[in-house]
């Protein structure tokens, strides 16, 4: 009997392996094929995807189409890897300015689902968020990645960390009024310390804090420093015996130098950089993620968004000044990831960035490297996404005319693969 029962398990596995299904195949024709790497276009390339990964790019005719490939004709349009947003709050959308008081956690968790799927649409295929309540975030990304949920691959921060009275922290408001949940709030290093600790411990990738005012919050500034440097520095420090990058939203001059000499990985925003803060940054290797297109949301949404005319103010005066940044910052090489902060317009208009990038200095070619090679060297995921390679996620996207052209066509991508699954394709429509 023992016999006859080990024989069957020993069967059994034998005969798992023997039907184990292989990896699907799918073979991709590009007509057009935007090399991010090499920074240029070339012709005619077939893509050749096991599972979720690329096996094989060529364009000399050598790849043979395995039997039984699915073969997807993308001969007529421009492929492109897919994009990277690194300034998202995908949780979240404003709709009214009030909203805090009258909408719970809860509200946000059940249709955060609904944002991440009109920003995969859009192109995108991952994003960093940084910063969302309650761990939404954390949970939408073990949601996505579990299949349950369709959306990008994402990176995420969990709370981020604010000075009491900071841009991170309810003010303008009665000290009697209180909400019932987590916050970033954190003032002094042990309370620093403990705070990245308990955002690693529930599933931060990176560390997000406020190393300055900000646009949408009820402090007199807009760019003042809100950290100390030595705050400052152990935000940096402790993230990194975590292995954690650090991003720092920051607009003023001083908060976005106190920052990068403290050792951030990246400036979010950034609109007030000088010539010093410029130097700084080329020397250390920060990014600088502008985000052009979320001042110009607040100016144009604002009213609808029921904002008071404090803040729009504020979103005023940076408008008037930030470009200028972002043109010197450009033009003396600063290192640029591409962001939007979305959630301050609607999500799924993402790729109305590449054209603002555009309108401040860069290149279409440098606009859409900054989507992508660029923002993956900033995630540290440079071996798995950013362009397309062997070895890599085959996450893609096309449009049916060259973008290096009119770049604006980004704005409606027709056809996305993410892991090579096909998520959208309006190619033949």
């Amino acid at each position: 009997m023992k016999r006859t029962l080990i024989a069957l398990f020993l069967f059994s596995i034998c005969h798992g392996q023997e039907t184990k299904e292989k990896p699907s195949v799918v073979v991709v024709k590009a007509g057009r094929l935007i090399d991010v790497v090499n920074g240029k276009v070339l012709e005619k390339q077939i893509i050749l995807i096991e599972g979720e990964k690329i096996k094989t790019v060529d364009g000399d005719g050598s790849v043979q189409i395995p039997a039984g490939a699915t073969v997807i004709d993308l001969s007529d349009a421009t492929v492109m890897p897919g994009f990277i947003d690194c300034h998202t709050h995908i949780v979240l959308q404003i709709e009214r300015y009030d909203d805090r008081f009258r909408k719970s956690p809860i509200d946000a968790a059940v249709t955060a689902h609904v944002f991440a799927k009109r920003t995969l649409d859009a192109g995108f295929t991952t994003c960093r968020d940084v910063g969302s309540g309650e761990f939404i975030d954390v949970a939408l990304k073990k949601a996505i990645n579990d299949g349950k949920v369709v959306g990008p691959r994402l990176f995420v921060a969990g709370h981020g960390l604010s000075v009491t009275g900071g841009h991170g922290d309810l003010s303008g408001y009665s000290p009697y009024l209180k909400f019932e949940n987590f916050n970033g709030v954190v003032d002094g290093v042990d309370e620093i310390r403990k705070k990245i600790r308990w955002n690693v411990k529930y599933g931060a990738d990176h560390i997000k804090f406020t190393a300055t005012a900000g646009v949408l919050s009820e402090e007199e500034s807009v760019g003042a420093p809100q950290f100390s440097f030595e705050e400052m520095k152990a935000i940096v420090e402790e993230a990194a015996m975590w292995g954690r990058k650090v991003a720092a939203h920051a607009h003023g001059a001083e908060g976005i130098k106190m920052a990068v000499r403290a050792g951030v990985a990246s400036i979010e925003h950034g609109s007030l950089l000088d010539d010093e803060g410029i130097s700084l940054m080329k020397q250390k290797g920060a990014y600088l993620v502008p985000t052009v297109i979320a001042g110009d949301a607040v100016e144009k949404y604002g009213k609808q968004y029921g904002l008071p005319e404090k803040l729009m103010e504020k979103a005023r005066s940076i408008n008037a000044k930030k470009r200028e940044s972002y043109k010197k910052a450009i033009k003396m090489g600063v290192k640029i990831a591409f962001g939007t902060d979305a959630g301050v317009f609607p999500h799924g208009m993402n790729g109305q960035e590449f054209k603002l990038l555009t309108d401040v200095g860069m290149t279409p070619m440098q606009a859409i490297q900054a989507a992508t090679t660029s923002a993956a060297d900033l995630l540290g995921q440079s071996d798995k996404i950013g362009s397309l390679e062997p070895g890599k996620y085959a996450d893609i996207v096309a449009v049916k005319t060259n973008p290096l052209k009119d770049i604006s066509v980004l704005e409606k991508v027709l056809f996305v693969m993410k892991g090579g699954v096909v998520y959208k394709d309006d190619l033949k429509k």
